[in-house]
């Protein structure tokens, strides 16, 4: 018997299997949703959200890697607290949103789909954000800040080079002032990969 790939794929539920809120929906972004939500929204606001901490802990065979060489794109893993950007959705369009960001987020079911808390600026609303799946071989855990590194800076897919993901998601959040100090070692590691 042969060990699951990254690539694999796990069931995972339906838009109709999740718990969501009624009406307007929000949706909490903390990588490429942040930059780049590809649904249209009519509001938005910086969000703060418990027990849940930003990671490159998901190996990308697509977007930002390949099967043969795989790259990392951020989930939220168990522990801390995440800032990131709240997106609302109006009811009307929250049916075609979420068949975009099924699509997109949930093609190899290594994510799981959870509606959570968060708190904005002016008060505090239910989202629905994208959990790690620990138990998904595209799991990658927690990695040395050198192996994490040394992946970014070599793979590229579908979406382009891994380092552009990183370097994106850094700007977004320093637009939001929001350092956050484990992305920045990974990029400062990066950078020195690819010094000559």
């Amino acid at each position: 018997m042969t060990a699951a790939s990254p690539d694999s794929v796990l069931p995972y539920p339906q838009p109709s299997e999740v718990p969501l809120p009624k009406g307007d929906l929000w949706i909490f972004g903390y990588g490429s949703l942040m930059w780049d939500p590809g649904f249209p929204h009519v509001d938005w606001a910086p969000a703060l959200v418990y027990g849940f901490h930003r990671a490159l802990c998901i190996y990308s065979s697509r977007w930002r890697g390949t099967p043969e060489r795989p790259g990392l794109v951020l989930g939220l893993d168990r522990g801390g607290a995440c800032r990131g950007i709240a997106y609302r959705i109006a009811a009307c369009d929250v049916p075609t949103a979420l068949d975009g960001l099924w699509n997109r987020e949930m093609r190899r079911g290594v994510y799981h789909p959870r509606v959570l808390q968060a708190r904005l600026p002016d008060r505090r609303v239910r989202v629905l954000t994208f959990i790690a799946n620990p138990r998904h071989p595209g799991y990658a855990g927690t990695l040395p800040t050198a192996r994490t590194a040394a992946l970014i800076a070599s793979c590229c897919g579908d979406r382009g080079p891994n380092i552009e993901y990183l370097s994106r998601t850094l700007k977004h959040l320093a637009e939001l002032g929001v350092r956050d100090h484990n992305l920045l070692a990974v990029m400062e590691a990066v950078r020195q990969l690819r010094e000559p």
